[in-house]
């Protein structure tokens, strides 16, 4: 399986950290998808990483659909859970936490393809306001590192990583359930440290 990817792309980092915990070997090859001749576009129509080209000729997207393949091919159950109430609750911390990382690319964005002074307040405050929101409603939910790992704890400690990446870490002041939740993770999660965005 070939994974097209980004170093600095939360994303991708779910589906290398997903890999390793699962036991799945991914070849990885760049993609630059500001380039209009990188094969991603081709690959993903929406130009998007990550994408995985699996071994029977499939191109898979986003990354949510990228786990849940993993999941499946290494048996079903292992970190989507089976149960359906417990499949739910994982997804449903999956689709926040990327939400969260997304609310975080768009203030990339804003700063990365528009000068200062076009800057609109009104569209960072709002994006500000869903990464507030979400990592509130992780501190109120947050307990300590049990073992447990799901879809939905790999997309939570990959938007915190990006987060310390990013944004200097800023989260961490206003949040100790989460910090101590989320050093428990990384320090027992296999291919986390391995998978560290870098510039």
């Amino acid at each position: 399986m070939l994974l097209r990817f980004s170093a600095t792309s939360p994303f991708v980092r779910k589906v290398r950290v997903a890999a390793a915990i699962l036991g799945q070997t991914l070849e990885i090859e760049p993609a630059d998808t500001l380039d209009p001749n990188d094969t991603l576009r081709s690959q993903n129509p929406l130009g998007k990483v990550p994408a995985l080209l699996t071994d029977d000729g499939q191109v898979l997207f986003d990354s949510s659909v990228i786990l849940a393949y993993l999941d499946m091919r290494a048996g079903g159950g292992r970190i989507l859970p089976a149960d359906p109430r417990a499949r739910i609750a994982a997804l449903r911390k999956e689709a926040l936490a990327d939400g969260m990382m997304d609310a975080g690319i768009l203030l990339i964005y804003e700063g990365r393809f528009r000068p200062a002074e076009k800057h609109e307040p009104r569209w960072l405050e709002h994006q500000e306001g869903k990464k507030a929101r979400a990592l509130a409603a992780f501190e109120a939910d947050a307990a300590p590192f049990d073992g447990t790992i799901t879809v939905g704890d790999i997309a939570l400690a990959c938007a915190l990583g990006w987060f310390d990446f990013r944004f200097e870490g800023k989260w961490r002041a206003d949040h100790p359930r989460l910090v101590a939740w989320y050093e428990g993770f990384a320090t027992a999660c296999p291919g986390f440290a391995d998978s560290k965005p870098v510039a």
